[in-house]
């Protein structure tokens, strides 16, 4: 031990988080030790070797590859990526992974210097950056190999918590990639694929507590490339929507951007046409807050309109969105009066001219409307009987209503920005079939979720991340062991944590979570209590399942799950209404006479006419599976 030398100490601490700090010596003794930790604190103690652990060399300064590291513990790895973002660079290399650690501050890493400077360079021999992280992607795809089973397709996967930063990067790669195919073939793809971020995230990116700009919904990007490396086509997969935002939000969030852009920036005359005024008036905008200081509304609406007309929308098409954004949030104004007639309770709507208005925007009979929003038919035997709603079941319906559309419509936006993008006329790339491009594609999905009241949609976002995870592991440890193995390299196997037993309780066995409740849809008076009681019973000793009591089950319908990022707690209040993901046949049939072009489009009449219902959980596993 030598003055100038590095030691480890234990961390001040025990909590889950706490790992061991570093310290440099500057002075010693046979009996003590002064050394400054990390967080520049001196300290002085005992020189007894019991007490502390040497520093490797490597870990003495940053290092930008981190398999380099000779301390491989979770102190070494943190104290790296601290030092690392302590002089800007919040990029670090574990291999072939980049760690990125967001800044929260605007830094120059993106410009064109940048992009010519990592373009066709070997991988680690510049500063890690989403920059190389495109391009390896691209060389790879590019490189030829031999053999029938050749593989040329690359994916970079990116994931993370909320607020990580992964929407971000997603559009440096995607910058990275376009300005590699521009600089071989100038054409409007490149373009399109950039401009579509824009109107992504106004329809699919909100302000929550953790993000000003938090996606609320998946999506993987597939990037098509020709023989010569050109882009020659691309499209969007998108992935659980979270519409529950719509109609309720957290006192520190907002509903999605787009309806705060529109108040800000649409022309008067457009404004009057649709009565839109501002976000205080409209009750899905005004229950939390309506600014977000790091956005500016007005602005953004002007490159979402620049945005649309790179994708050839046409004024006609954005004026129909703008009308089905108006229907939403004059929909969310409808207030309800309970009555009661001769111990009949009944419900009418307070602004009959209200409703009259949002029937024209939807070119639908006002009567048939407000008949639909304030009953309900049902059927009995031959004959069909219609049976008044209370107040808050009513709301419920407006309220499924009003997810219902514009679900279809953000599902409809994505195709039409797909129809621009896979048009291979906007490319000047020789004409190949689909079999023969090869592609690249990003996958830029939900990070895990823990707030203080977590639901459906939680459920979903965290098991997706339990899917990711899983795939981490079996590439990265249980592929590469079994490699080792094969080959009879002598070597020290790897403990690790397999969440594969979190992702069988989850969904992958028959009586899973997911499969419990995708039951309890069809079995006769099923409801979330009697859910949440079969949850408990079929998995209260599974040691991934969190048990309430009893009394605790009946009276919060709690159940948790200890995910590989930590403990949640579900909150089964309207699980099932929130799988079934639909509303009333009532408004249904009501849609079905629309003789709006768009409405006509987004809710074609052969779906409409299903009266069966749409489970969420059964798609979504598919697309995750996938």
């Amino acid at each position: 031990m030598a003055a100038s030398s590095y030691i480890w100490l234990p961390p001040d601490k025990q909590g889950e988080f706490d790992v061991e700090i570093g310290a440099r010596v500057v002075d010693l003794s046979q009996t003590q030790l002064k050394v400054v930790d990390d967080n520049g604190k001196e300290r002085t103690i005992v020189n007894d070797p019991t007490k502390f652990k040497k520093m490797h060399a490597t870990s003495f300064n940053e290092i930008q590859d981190m398999i380099h590291l000779g301390d491989l513990t979770e102190g070494a790895i943190c104290r790296n990526i601290l030092l690392r973002y302590n002089k800007d660079k919040i990029y670090t290399y574990i291999g072939s992974i980049l760690i990125a650690v967001n800044p929260y501050t605007q830094l120059d890493l993106y410009n064109q210097e940048y992009l010519r400077a990592y373009r066709n360079r070997k991988f680690g021999e510049l500063e890690p950056h989403t920059f190389a992280i495109g391009d390896n992607a691209y060389q790879n795809m590019l490189r030829e190999r031999s053999g029938p089973d050749a593989k040329f397709n690359q994916c970079v996967i990116i994931s993370g918590e909320s607020g990580a930063g992964k929407t971000e990067s997603t559009k440096h790669i995607l910058q990275c990639l376009a300005a590699i195919s521009g600089a071989k073939k100038n054409s409007s793809i490149e373009q399109q694929i950039l401009e579509a971020n824009p109107i992504m995230e106004a329809f699919g990116n909100a302000k929550t507590i953790r993000n000003d700009n938090s996606s609320r919904f998946g999506k993987y990007i597939t990037v098509n490339f020709d023989s010569n490396g050109a882009i020659a086509n691309a499209y969007v997969d998108q992935y659980l929507l979270e519409k529950i935002r719509l109609v309720s939000q957290a006192k520190e969030e907002r509903n999605y951007h787009i309806f705060y852009c529109v108040l800000a920036g649409l022309a008067k005359e457009e404004r009057n046409k649709l009565r839109l005024t501002k976000a205080a008036d409209y009750m899905y905008l005004n229950k939390s807050t309506p600014k977000c200081d790091t956005r500016n509304d007005a602005e953004e609406w002007k490159a979402i309109r620049h945005a649309c007309k790179v994708l050839m929308f046409t004024d006609d098409e954005l004026f129909e969105i703008l009308r089905i954004l108006a229907i939403v949030l004059h929909l969310g104004n409808i207030q309800y009066t309970a009555q009661s007639s001769k111990g009949i309770d009944s419900v009418t709507i307070k602004d009959s001219k209200l409703v009259e208005f949002i029937a024209s925007l939807l070119e639908v009979d006002a009567k048939h409307l407000n008949s639909a929003l304030v009953t309900r038919t049902l059927e009995v035997q031959d004959s069909k009987v219609a049976r008044t709603l209370s107040a808050s079941s009513a709301a419920d319906v407006r309220d499924a209503f009003v997810k219902g559309i514009y679900g279809q419509m953000f599902e409809w936006l994505i195709a039409r920005i797909n129809i621009t993008m896979k048009n291979k006329n906007n490319a000047n790339h020789q004409m190949q079939s689909d079999e023969q491009l090869r592609s690249i594609g990003v996958l830029d999905i939900f990070g895990f979720e823990k707030f203080e009241q977590n639901s459906f949609e939680q459920l979903c976002i965290n098991y997706t991340n339990e899917e990711l995870q899983q795939f981490f592991v079996h590439h990265v440890f249980k592929l590469e062991q079994t490699e080792y193995e094969k080959e009879g390299v002598d070597w020290k196997k790897i403990d690790f944590r397999d969440n594969q037993d979190i992702i069988d309780l989850l969904a992958r066995n028959r009586m899973s979570i997911m499969a419990m409740i995708d039951e309890e849809m069809i079995v006769p008076q099923g409801t979330d209590t009697t859910l949440c009681a079969k949850l408990q019973q079929q998995h209260g000793k599974n040691k991934h399942f969190i048990t309430q009591s009893a009394r605790q089950t009946q009276k919060s319908l709690i159940f948790g799950v200890q995910h590989f990022a930590g403990p949640v707690s579900y909150d089964c209040r309207n699980f099932l209404e929130k799988n079934r993901d639909t509303f009333s046949n009532d408004l249904k049939q009501v849609l079905s006479r629309s003789t709006n072009r768009l409405i006509k489009t987004i809710f074609p009449l052969e779906a409409l006419n299903l009266v069966s219902y749409n489970i969420t959980i059964l798609n979504f596993d598919k697309l995750v599976c996938a």
